[in-house]
């Protein structure tokens, strides 16, 4: 490789790791304070949410997991927006993925675009793991007394921005789920002999 493009690419590196200190902006309007809630911690539970609904609906799953991890990226530049700033702000995100990308993957950039027009099926599938995502934050919010995410939870366009009969089931077992559930038959106060 190129030492040009190996300069480039830990220069972008170190971009992406900037992404786990973008808090994401919906704690503004749920009236939260959440250190963890970052853009890095969303895409990386998002992609585990497309893998499986890729592989469910007969997808190509690789291609979900990169636009699920890509799906973001350009708010290393502008910070994330919520659905209040995004009335009155205009973000140039094609503009910035093309300066992130253009020079180090041709198949990224491509990715990236292809999500953005949502036209085929792996580009829904992404969406609908970034909307799941949310909503599993709003549960796990809901449960620690927020009052806001428990709005959104019953009033909120996720479910309704959905693309797949599958991603709106799972959306259901969410809002019945306990967080605490996965756990709860696994514990114990005895350590291992």
């Amino acid at each position: 490789m190129k030492k040009e493009k190996v300069k480039k690419l830990v220069s972008f590196f170190y971009e992406i790791g900037t992404l786990r200190k973008v808090l994401r902006s919906h704690q503004q309007t749920l009236l939260v304070f959440d250190p963890t809630d970052n853009i890095a911690a969303h895409s990386f539970r998002t992609a585990f949410i497309g893998y499986f609904l890729a592989k469910e609906l007969g997808a190509d799953a690789n291609k979900v997991i990169k636009m699920c991890l890509l799906h973001d990226i350009e708010e290393s530049r502008v910070g994330d927006q919520n659905w209040v700033h995004k009335r009155y702000i205009k973000i140039f995100e094609e503009q910035i993925r093309k300066e992130q990308l253009s020079n180090l993957s041709k198949e990224l950039l491509k990715l990236s675009e292809e999500y953005q027009e949502r036209k085929t099926l792996e580009a829904k599938i992404a969406k609908d793991a970034d909307l799941l995502d949310q909503i599993l934050l709003l549960r796990e919010y809901e449960l620690e007394g927020s009052k806001e995410a428990k709005k959104w939870l019953k009033e909120g366009p996720h479910v309704k921005m959905m693309h797949t009969k599958l991603a709106k089931e799972i959306a259901k077992e969410i809002k019945k789920q306990r967080p605490s559930l996965w756990w709860e038959k696994i514990w114990t106060p005895n350590r291992r002999k």
